[in-house]
């Protein structure tokens, strides 16, 4: 069921058509950024307020920390989760540059993790979601929002094509952005099947998307379910 980003999939769909036909690269650009900043709260990208917003403007601290059901994980984990993938694939491996996430983020954000939480168990995710600063998580998240939309303004059609390189996919490894887990170690194969076009079309998109709409989902469960599952 749809409980966010109404529209944004068949947006996604027309991105998937033109992102590698060179004579649409620039409108290709332009509707990622657009999909982008429906996205991300609207800080982000300097437009008016969003379904984002709306999801997290009236979200207190201890809804972060719920799973309102055995199936789900929390909020906090969510934006953790995405903006840790956005930020490892979009610089390391799109632009090939330094990720946004360095130790002064560490110690604002209050915890030990690097990864992108893919392999943590129900009682991690819970310990993560209870111990974040929640304020320093979403100014993390919006930082790498803000840096994605720079980078992407750059790119060339030659970029495009370029194929995920196996050097940065170990300096992921090797900077901990990924856990020597099954579950976080299967990502570095999954991307590096991946051209740039391939990256933008999953990690800083669809990839958020439907994250996005769990939380939606989540929000309401939290807010009217009777039990909860972990809280």
């Amino acid at each position: 069921m749809k409980y966010f980003g109404e529209g944004l999939s068949e947006q996604h769909k027309k991105l998937q058509h033109m992102i590698r036909k060179e004579q649409e690269l620039e409108a290709a650009k332009e509707l990622f950024l657009s999909l982008h900043a429906a996205l991300h709260a609207s800080a982000v990208s300097e437009m008016p307020c969003n379904e984002v917003d709306a999801l997290l403007q009236d979200l207190q601290e201890y809804e972060y920390a719920i799973m309102p059901t055995r199936e789900a994980e929390t909020i906090a984990w969510v934006i953790w989760h995405i903006a840790r993938i956005e930020d490892l694939t979009m610089n390391m491996l799109v632009a090939r540059q330094e990720q946004v996430w360095n130790p002064d983020w560490k110690q604002r954000l209050q915890i030990r993790l690097d990864d992108t939480g893919n392999a943590l168990t129900d009682d991690e995710i819970m310990d993560f979601s209870k111990t974040v600063c929640i304020p320093e998580l979403l100014a993390y998240r919006n930082a790498v929002g803000r840096r994605s939309r720079q980078l992407v303004q750059e790119l060339t059609f030659a970029d495009m094509k370029r194929h995920v390189s196996q050097q940065d996919l170990a300096r992921i490894r090797l900077c901990g952005g990924v856990s020597e887990h099954p579950d976080s170690l299967w990502l570095l194969e999954f991307w590096g099947k991946k051209d740039v076009a391939g990256i933008l079309l999953m990690p800083p998109t669809r990839h958020i998307l439907l994250h996005l709409n769990d939380c939606c989902r989540w929000k309401l469960e939290i807010r009217n379910r009777k039990h909860l599952y972990r809280s």
